[in-house]
């Protein structure tokens, strides 16, 4: 029989708990002290729960039956009532700052895709924390994000805004996880309506890596700078990988760099067989280091290497008032792999340089290193580069490597 108002007023304590039911699975329980408290019992795949709703008579019968229907219409849609309290409860307990929980993210999460954190961690420290770094983990609006998020567009910096937001949706769907927060706020914000990023396709022509090159040894760009992109031309290297360099991967008898798996992009260590080009320019960047473990430490630092942007920015500088259409530094990478492809060398050579992961079957089956091929190719793509300085002229197909 349903619960009435003068049924509830005359229940008196005994001296064990008891329970008396409404309607529905919604019941109260009476405890010895007196106190009366709301209950709702329901399954859930199969599974018996319980929720508490609340205490009477602060929590009114017809409340509490309103309450038990939004319970009954969560459970119906398979998710748990209880557990959901349960999470909410932990979020408005937690005071977790951003700037804790990111170091939290960044451990637990980031560290384990990815191997280099630099960027990712450069858009927390630079964008993120200033603005919400303090704030409580639960605290944070949509309004927030959106904030921190315009302010790259505002300045023009749409690619950086979509990483920026990258960097807060995935974090915040760990806060969810972690229980810290509900709901995401970055969801509010589609990334299709803060950046679109489009399929980059710039490669340079012969006559345009005379340019660049001839530009950035004439211009005045740190000596480092100009040797650093000159290397990234020929070794077909990620930024990123060169940057973070050490002389103790460089083996000058051998002509091989060893990349380390935590400094590789795939996760995997790889070699850069170095033709004789790229081995002069190795030396006279350890001439430069000033006895750094670094193959290009910072300005002012030799424990720490030039940021990202430092090298972007000195591109910019050396090819300002050049006629020839901007591209960045990756595409130099592509760059090489066009014109080596047009000379002829197999894609499975030129992808392996390129550190790239094969994909489909043939990547299952192909554990090839290809490494007698990628050092003459690597020495063809030198001696090629070197024609175009020199002369401008270059006769398409392989020469033989130069001693």
């Amino acid at each position: 029989m349903a619960l009435t108002d003068t049924a509830l007023k005359a229940l008196k304590p005994r001296d064990r708990p008891y329970t008396v039911a409404d309607d529905r699975g919604l019941y109260v329980e009476v405890f010895p002290t007196g106190g009366v408290v709301w209950r709702y019992r329901y399954r859930l795949n199969g599974k018996a729960e319980k929720l508490t709703l609340g205490k009477y008579p602060a929590l009114t019968l017809k409340n509490a039956r309103i309450k038990r229907d939004e319970a009954a219409q969560t459970a119906a849609m398979g998710t748990s009532p209880a557990g959901q309290k349960q999470l909410a409860k932990a979020a408005a307990a937690d005071n977790t700052t951003v700037s804790e929980f990111g170091e939290r993210f960044f451990r637990e999460i980031v560290a384990k895709d990815r191997a280099d954190l630099t960027i990712p961690r450069r858009y927390f420290d630079k964008s993120i924390v200033p603005a919400i770094g303090t704030k409580p983990v639960r605290d944070v609006t949509t309004e927030d994000v959106r904030a921190i998020i315009w302010r790259k567009k505002d300045e023009g910096f749409d690619a950086a805004a979509g990483q920026v937001r990258g960097v807060l949706k995935r974090m915040f769907d760990y806060a969810m996880t972690a229980g810290l927060v509900q709901t995401n706020p970055v969801l509010a914000l589609p990334m299709r309506h803060v950046h679109k990023a489009k399929a980059r396709e710039r490669a340079l022509s012969g006559d345009e890596v005379k340019v660049f090159l001839t530009a950035a040894f004439e211009s005045n760009i740190r000596r480092q700078f100009k040797i650093g992109l000159h290397l990234i031309l020929l070794t077909m290297v990620r930024k990123s990988e060169l940057l973070l360099a050490r002389w103790a991967h460089v083996d000058f008898e051998a002509a091989e760099w060893h990349i380390p798996a935590e400094h590789s992009k795939t996760g995997k260590p790889h070699i850069v067989f170095m033709s004789r080009q790229a081995v002069a320019l190795f030396k006279e960047l350890q001439a430069l280091a000033g006895g750094s473990e670094l193959v290009l430490p910072g300005r002012g630092s030799l424990t720490k290497p030039f940021a990202h942007n430092a090298i972007n920015n000195a591109l910019k500088v050396a090819l300002k008032g050049q006629a020839i259409p901007a591209f960045t530094v990756h595409d130099l990478r592509r760059t090489a792999s066009t014109l080596l492809h047009e000379n002829g060398w197999p894609s499975d050579v030129v992808e392996k340089a390129l550190n790239h992961t094969i994909g489909g079957v043939r990547g299952v089956y192909n554990r090839a290193e290809y490494a007698p091929q990628r050092r003459e190719m690597l020495q063809f793509w030198a001696d090629y580069i070197e024609q175009l300085i020199t002369t401008g002229k270059v006769i398409l197909g392989r020469f033989k490597q130069v001693a």
